[in-house]
């Protein structure tokens, strides 16, 4: 079932990446398509969690309650997190060889990562700089979207050196 859904998923990217051949690569062109469907579905989940299974209203837990709007994110990530991941390593990084448990845990520190910028980054566009709101998460974006994907080339789905390809010899 999986390989038909990657071969699936494939299929359908792969379809449009003539009309960016000169812009792009194509695993950066995979890396965009992927990243931007479940941007897509991160966002559409959210806004359906906080307006109509939330309602805009607080989260009341035994220890604690949590706004709506952190909630509707908690909702939204707990979906789009795993497809996440599935895409990067079975679409996007096909040629890595490093284990699932591994690539994983090093997803998901690159994901908190982006999570943590995008704080950072909207606070200083927005608190300090006094940008508006949407302008400063546009500019954001591009930085977070940089970011996550050089880390996740180059730290998370990183194909593994072998001794041959190193010239070393033990």
């Amino acid at each position: 079932m999986h390989r038909a859904i990657q071969r699936f998923v494939l299929t359908l990217v792969d379809l449009f990446y003539p009309l960016f051949r000169r812009v792009m690569p194509l695993q950066t062109f995979r890396y965009a398509a992927c990243g931007g469907v479940n941007t897509l579905l991160d966002i559409s989940l959210f806004f359906v969690s906080y307006n109509f299974i939330l309602h805009k209203t607080p989260v009341h837990l035994p220890f604690l309650t949590v706004g709506a709007h952190i909630a509707a994110f908690l909702i939204s990530f707990s979906v789009t997190f795993p497809i996440g991941f599935y895409l990067s390593r079975y679409v996007v990084f096909q040629e890595t060889t490093v284990r699932k448990r591994a690539q994983l845990r090093k997803y998901f520190t690159v994901v908190s990562g982006c999570l943590v910028l995008n704080y950072l980054f909207l606070k200083l566009f927005v608190d300090l700089l006094h940008w508006y709101p949407t302008p400063a998460k546009l500019v954001t974006t591009i930085f977070v979207v940089a970011f996550s994907y050089l880390s996740q080339k180059n730290y998370t789905f990183k194909p593994a050196v072998t001794l041959a390809e190193t010239g070393g010899n033990g």
